[in-house]
């Protein structure tokens, strides 16, 4: 089901169910005057005019025909993510209603995720989501391990053992690495969209884009086996989209910027095998 966005003159009152809409407006919440838009929309439109709340009560009055809608209001709705309207929904339920919509709606949710408002919210969900994923796709593989799957049954206790060690070091560096992989990844992708010309935002948008993307994506890594190739493709996936939306830019340019950084270091360790190779034949041919 769509989520609708609801603004009251150029105010966002954020993204809402038909039915939590249906009921603010029997309840006074939502007026009938307030404008709402989903996708698919070409414009805002006053919830009196959505066929779906046709005869629910309210007592304001509707918008006259032919009454402006704000221009802040006409432009491309950005709301925020649920997660970002979690003092209202709650820490757990925002989280999940986040990962949701950028899994299963991903050209939706980046038009409603907010460009700019800082590098601490997404930060957050990307460290939540990319550090729980990949701590219990660990512990899986380590049970796996203990009884002696993917290793020789003589040597589990011994692998048991350094696996131990490691995966207290892993567990402590998570999160910084999860933090400096996000900065990192999220200025080579815009410096490639820089590129291909279309950057049309600012890095903190990249950014946005990118830990929402991993935030949503790191929890697949839990399911069994092949959970961390799922979690890559899908956040490949988010991630063109999520460009294309955020920095109003088509998605080939978007799709390009982030398999730029792929090509190029493919194409670089072919050059420098080429070289490498070619350099063994010119030796070879001169003993």
């Amino acid at each position: 089901m769509a989520m609708i966005h609801v603004n009251r003159g150029a105010t966002s009152l954020g993204v809402f169910s038909e039915e939590q809409i249906r009921e603010g407006l029997r309840t006074g919440r939502f007026a009938s005057s307030d404008i709402g838009w989903r996708e698919g929309m070409a414009n805002w439109q006053p919830l009196s005019q959505f066929a779906e709340f046709a005869g629910v009560a309210s007592d304001a009055p509707p918008l006259q025909t032919g009454t402006t809608v704000p221009a802040e209001a006409a432009a491309a709705p950005r709301s925020g993510l649920p997660w970002e309207h979690r003092q209202d929904r709650g820490f757990f339920n925002a989280f999940v209603e986040t990962l949701m919509l950028v899994l299963t709606k991903p050209g939706e949710a980046f038009l409603m995720m907010r460009r700019e408002g800082g590098l601490g919210e997404p930060l957050i969900y990307a460290l939540i989501g990319g550090c729980v994923g990949a701590v219990v796709s660990f512990l899986f593989s380590l049970g796996l391990h203990s009884i002696g799957l993917f290793s020789d049954r003589q040597n589990a206790l011994v692998a048991m053992a350094g696996m131990g060690i490691g995966s207290v070091a892993f567990i402590i560096l998570l999160p910084l690495l999860v933090v400096i992989g996000l900065f990192i990844g999220s200025a080579i992708v815009h410096l490639c969209l820089m590129i291909v010309g279309g950057a049309n935002q600012p890095f903190e948008t990249t950014f946005r884009v990118l830990a929402f993307s991993q935030g949503s994506t790191g929890p697949l890594q839990m399911i069994p086996i092949c959970g961390g190739l799922i979690s890559g493709v899908w956040a490949l996936i988010c991630n063109c989209i999520g460009l294309a939306r955020a920095h109003d830019t088509d998605t080939g340019r978007a799709v390009l910027a982030v398999f730029l950084p792929l090509i190029v270091c493919c194409g670089g360790g072919l050059l420098v095998a080429f070289m490498f190779g070619a350099l063994g034949a010119w030796s070879a041919s001169h003993h």
